[in-house]
């Protein structure tokens, strides 16, 4: 399994970015996948989160329930966040993570009370003037 995203850089307040998440050893099918954020001396926060395919319910945090979308291209198997209305606040390395999950599972894992199995490496996105 192997999740790489890009996207990321230096953009100024009120301006958008879009990431990506390259991911292979794995289908959408059954793999609930999610962003996390992690910003210098603050805890990891989840971002935004999609269950499979078959399902494709979407999450997000308060922190950014309107700005940012999560999507999926599952022919090529990528996920996607695009950030609009981007704060100084958001500054932070952004990081896809996935992990195989059920019927009866699956919300917990969007709802990051489980811990994701499999995550990239992350990509810096920089909000400032």
């Amino acid at each position: 399994v192997q999740l790489v995203e890009s996207g990321g850089g230096l953009v100024q307040p009120g301006g958008s970015l879009r990431l990506s998440c390259a991911a292979s050893g794995f289908t959408f099918d059954d793999h609930a996948i999610s962003w996390f954020r992690q910003a210098p001396g603050k805890e990891r926060e989840g971002v935004s989160c999609i269950l499979p395919s078959s399902d494709g319910r979407t999450y997000y945090s308060n922190s950014v329930k309107g700005r940012f979308t999560i999507s999926t291209d599952n022919a090529k198997n990528i996920l996607y966040l695009q950030m609009n209305s981007l704060k100084p606040e958001d500054t932070a390395v952004y990081y896809c993570a996935a992990s195989p999950v059920s019927y009866y599972n699956a919300e917990y894992y969007c709802e990051w009370v489980y811990e994701f199995e499999y995550r990239g490496q992350g990509t810096q996105v920089t909000v400032s003037s």
